[in-house]
């Protein structure tokens, strides 16, 4: 197995602060997303704002030849919705927003759900335990936990609530890279997996599907959707594994975790 990086107090220091500017730009983002905006608009508001107001670097664009700086997962889109001219927010919609940001070398990795204009009750529901769900995971974070801790918290969690887990994508390392080691699955078993360890920083990212867990790739090669066509959500928070617990490097103002 590949070695999982472990963040030196300086490193973590710089990662810490690339959360604190990412939590800013979904701050930026509560007032910005409305109903007839587009999700190119999103994705050209959030490149000026991370480059020309935070002086810091969108990291996802080029990224594996991605050519922008988020993805906006509408609706069945369970992950990496591409943004587009033509594509606008309506209400009734909900949508994730994914975003990375690097300053000083080091990476943060989010994403946020937003409800747009009157969201049915069952949407709002689901949006609500998938974030709860993330929740779930990020509590029993500590050293000496194991993934398969955090993977089966998630699942049990999803699954008492009538949902699915996702199972073909999951959170992952971060830091000087996008995409480190361990891979960090929203499934599992207690005791089961990588070992934590302090200074190991990845994000945890379920994502939930209304219906069954099935899912496809659209013909862009980019944008995955519900193969039934029901709902998914998704939040997403880079979490570092300190030496009383944890701490969420991504959180943001206001944002109280669940009890």
């Amino acid at each position: 197995m590949p070695s999982i990086p472990i963040k030196t107090a300086d490193e973590l220091v710089r990662q810490r602060h690339a959360g604190k500017l990412l939590a800013s730009v979904f701050d930026m983002l509560d007032a910005f997303i409305q109903p007839g905006v587009t999700t190119m608009e999103i994705n050209n508001r959030v490149e000026d704002f991370i480059v020309n107001q935070l002086h810091s670097r969108p990291a996802s664009k080029g990224q594996y030849d991605y050519p922008y700086v988020l993805n906006t997962s509408i609706n069945e889109v369970v992950c990496h919705g591409m943004p587009k001219e033509t594509e606008h927010l309506k209400s009734g919609m909900i949508v994730n927003v994914d975003i990375t940001l690097e300053k000083d070398g080091l990476i943060a990795d989010s994403s946020k759900m937003y409800m747009i204009g009157e969201v049915s009750p069952l949407a709002r529901r689901l949006v609500k335990k998938t974030w709860e769900a993330m929740w779930q995971g990020i509590k029993v974070v500590k050293p000496g936990a194991t993934l398969g801790d955090i993977g089966h918290a998630i699942q049990s969690y999803v699954e008492s609530h009538g949902y699915s887990v996702v199972r073909e994508y999951c959170g992952h390392g971060v830091g000087k890279e996008m995409h480190e080691e361990p891979q960090v699955l929203h499934y599992g078993k207690p005791g089961n997996g990588v070992v934590l360890r302090e200074g190991m920083v990845f994000t945890i990212e379920p994502m939930v599907n209304q219906g069954d867990s099935k899912i496809k790739i659209k013909k862009d090669g980019w944008t995955v959707v519900t193969r039934d066509k029901k709902l998914s959500a998704q939040w997403e928070h880079t979490i570092a594994v300190t030496a009383e617990g944890y701490e969420v490097l991504t959180l943001r103002d206001g944002e109280v975790k669940p009890a």
